[in-house]
């Protein structure tokens, strides 16, 4: 890890990534891990609240809501707050945050999708309460490794008392690639989260795919785990 330690990543160069389409991140259709792990996270819960964490254009976010579960993402790029919300050939209406001057927010106009457009760090359980879910996908993996003890406390602190949050995680050898993403390991996220909350590994899965060998990686770990909030 202390390869990529000092490795830092402007909001900007995400934002030139979206302008030119290098979004090799997006996938087209649900997750994979999230579908087969829907369960653990909703425990027959009814209309939960989900937060997605810079969340780009997930399609996940729609199959949530068609289920009728809401959604509250994060995104720091306009273009893919909007391309969502087109190619899903769903109306919005935009709104500005009054807690934050600079954000705006995107909201579907059955009120199930709510995406707000700003620096994540500036999100807070007062702009939308706790939250009764959390995928975490290509979040905490993108973010500056710099910035991780931030990051894992604004989670917890949007973390309702009966919230599961589901994290995806990749491990590789990151001597050979400098990310992001970036490798995320067991013992991180139980120094990231350990403290309080409790974190079941549901799955690791090979991930290896033929674009990651332009990486110049020949092993990639998928690992998905269940955080829980324990108990004060």
């Amino acid at each position: 890890m202390a390869v990529q330690a000092d490795r830092v990543m402007a909001l900007e160069e995400w934002e030139e990534r979206w302008n030119e389409g290098r979004i090799g991140f997006h996938q087209p259709h649900v997750h994979r891990m999230l579908d087969s792990n829907l369960d653990k996270i909703l425990c027959g819960r009814q209309q939960v609240r989900f937060f997605f964490p810079l969340c780009g254009k997930a399609v996940d976010m729609k199959w949530l809501a068609d289920m009728g579960h809401v959604i509250v993402g994060v995104e720091f790029s306009e273009k893919g707050i909007k391309q969502f919300f087109e190619e899903h050939g769903l109306q919005y209406k935009e709104e500005p945050v009054p807690a934050v001057p600079e954000a705006k927010v995107f909201k579907s106009s059955d009120g199930k999708i709510s995406i707000y457009q700003c620096d994540l760090y500036k999100f807070s359980s007062a702009i939308e309460g706790r939250f009764g879910a959390v995928w975490d996908r290509g979040s905490l993996v993108a973010i500056n490794p710099c910035d991780r003890q931030k990051y894992a406390t604004l989670m917890k602190s949007l973390m309702d008392k009966d919230c599961r949050y589901l994290l995806d995680t990749l491990e590789y050898n990151p001597e050979f690639y400098k990310g992001p993403p970036f490798l995320v390991t067991e013992e991180a996220v139980q120094a990231l989260y350990g403290e309080d909350c409790d974190i079941e590994l549901l799955q690791a899965v090979d991930a290896l795919e033929e674009r990651h060998k332009a990486w110049g990686i020949d092993s990639l770990l998928e690992k998905v785990y269940l955080l829980t909030l324990k108990p004060n």
